[in-house]
């Protein structure tokens, strides 16, 4: 059995008159009977009762007619979605975020341009620091990724493309002597403890504070490690140490914190989107695509 076998029948099934069925169909009307005769030899069921004045679903039609239209609904649909996808209109995207990245108004910009645009693709967003996404993403268990700066090696089959520029905050105490300043030089925190990221979180900012600290003729003394962003400055809060973070976290309003800029001006971060190279999929291109001109559109 065929589609078009199903399309003949229904055609026959609406019209109940095989000549108009016919050119509905745009076919030969002998040729129409054939095949219904054929449908219904196949099925082992008679569906219509016919004579030369007229025809007539049987009971064995009717039902039939309810499935028959309900497969060719189905079918329709099937290629309806399979067109968007192949224009990047239906399917999933599973797209990671650092720590910091919903934080930036510029990421709800993006997803929810997206989600308008493109309501028949799933988005499936997963928080994740930035060397574990890379990782996912060369693994194929994500598409795309939202990034800082891994500062180490990472997969050579995934492309970054930078987005935008965030400084760094320095993150302490409102007691601190430093607290009276209003923006600190990386060498003035040489003493100090630091409240961190693990070194296996995979974070891009771990690796990168101990840089910053190193030009500036220092090792950053860790005085206490956190999971979690919010975490790291609730420790501050509680006079656990410094911390150095993206200046986008200074929304986290907590008391007892405060955020002040670092003057050295390498002590800045990238928000890059990372992706796999040769990528082939048209959602992961529309996405890409979307996020490029709004990261333009910050800039101008």
């Amino acid at each position: 059995m065929e589609l078009r076998h199903l399309r003949y029948f229904v055609a026959v099934a609406e019209e109940l008159h095989f000549t108009r069925a016919a050119e509905r169909l745009h076919i030969g009307q002998p040729p129409l009977s054939q095949q219904i005769q054929a449908l219904e030899a196949e099925l082992g069921a008679q569906l219509f009762e016919r004579n030369k004045r007229s025809v007539r679903l049987t009971q064995a039609g009717t039902l039939f007619l309810d499935d028959a239209q309900r497969i060719l609904a189905l079918s329709e649909q099937a290629a309806v979605t399979a067109r968007r996808a192949q224009r990047g209109e239906a399917g999933e995207l599973r797209i990671g975020f650092t720590f910091s990245t919903p934080f930036t108004p510029y990421f709800a910009t993006v997803i929810n341009r997206y989600r308008q645009l493109f309501p028949h693709v799933t988005l499936t967003l997963h928080e994740m620091a930035t060397l574990h996404q890379l990782e996912a993403i060369s693994d194929r268990t994500m598409d795309l990724g939202f990034v800082r700066p891994p500062e180490t090696a990472y997969p050579a089959d995934v492309r970054l493309t930078q987005l935008r520029q965030d400084p760094l905050f320095l993150v302490l105490p409102v007691a601190h002597a430093l607290a009276a300043k209003r923006s600190i030089a990386i060498a003035d925190m040489a003493g100090e403890g630091f409240v961190m990221y693990p070194k296996n979180a995979g974070t891009g900012i771990y690796p990168q504070i101990f840089r910053l600290c190193k030009a500036a003729g220092f090792v950053p003394q860790v005085a206490q490690e956190a999971g979690e962003a919010s975490t790291i400055i609730g420790l501050v809060a509680a006079g656990c140490g410094i911390s150095v973070l993206p200046a986008s976290f200074d929304r986290i309003r907590m008391d007892g914190v405060c955020y002040r800029p670092i003057a050295d001006p390498q002590a800045t971060t990238s928000l890059l989107l990372a992706q796999r190279e040769e990528e082939t999929s048209p959602q992961v291109a529309a996405f890409v695509k979307l996020a490029e001109e709004a990261a333009l559109e910050e800039k101008e």
